[in-house]
């Protein structure tokens, strides 16, 4: 529209993350299932958000299977719906208050903590972040991953494991308040218990990825990055069913 050329509200540009060699563009290979698509791909992926602005205007992958290799396709997101783009997060994990005082007390403690890559995954119209804190102890010479940090749409949770954290964001089991009727316990048990299996098999395909990285196993590491992704669609699919 003329108006949109008028206010360049459609020039985009790359978001940039801070890294240990300075500020580098958001780019990142990893299998997912598109859009449309029946199967899982090899794809890279680039955030876009508009000239001067941090939130997400769209994301563009570049697939590199087969037939398809070599073609792009673009997802635009709606303006009416915010979310957030990679420096939004990093600003919202660095400013959230229980990040801020553990790194804080780990520092008073000589200990060095190490911020991995912030991991994205496509989840509907929106993006679920994930970055893992390594602390490496005075003298030491092998990080140990301490916390897990997740981010969705506004709410940023940092737990010892991602499974804690996809409980936080997602629900778990918890005990009921009061008690309800029966019909209704049994449907809350049934839905609680198949989040918390959902959430189990996704700690343990993270864990899985991170044991693939370490191993230099990029092809493992993408596989079980792809079944993460699968694992967190379901569970944003589950978190948002009305209740019956």
């Amino acid at each position: 529209a003329p108006e949109d050329f008028y206010h360049r509200e459609d020039q985009w540009q790359i978001p940039t993350v801070a890294e240990s060699d300075g500020a580098v563009p958001f780019m990142r290979h990893i299998i997912m299932r598109l859009p449309e698509e029946s199967k899982a791909e090899f794809i890279y992926m680039v955030p876009f958000t508009p000239r001067g602005k941090d939130n997400l205007a769209a994301w563009m992958v570049a697939r590199n299977d087969g037939d398809v290799y070599g073609k792009l396709r673009v997802y635009r997101l709606s303006r009416q719906s915010l979310v957030f783009g990679p420096q939004q997060i990093e600003n919202r994990i660095n400013q959230n208050t229980e990040v801020s005082r553990q790194v804080s007390l780990w520092d008073q403690r000589g200990s060095r903590v190490i911020r991995g890559d912030l991991l994205v995954i496509p989840i509907e119209e929106s993006l679920l972040y994930v970055q893992p804190l390594y602390l490496q102890a005075e003298g030491g010479r092998i990080p140990e991953l301490k916390r897990v940090i997740v981010a969705y749409q506004n709410q940023v949770v940092m737990r010892e494991t991602l499974e804690a954290a996809l409980t936080e964001l997602f629900g778990g089991p918890s005990g009921p308040r009061s008690q309800p009727p029966p019909a209704v316990a049994t449907m809350a048990e049934s839905v609680d218990s198949g989040v918390s299996a959902l959430i189990a098999e996704a700690q343990r395909r993270y864990q899985a990825a991170l044991q693939a990285q370490r191993e230099i196993d990029w092809a493992r590491y993408g596989e079980e990055f792809r079944r993460l992704g699968e694992l967190l669609e379901r569970l944003e699919t589950r978190g948002s069913e009305p209740p019956r």
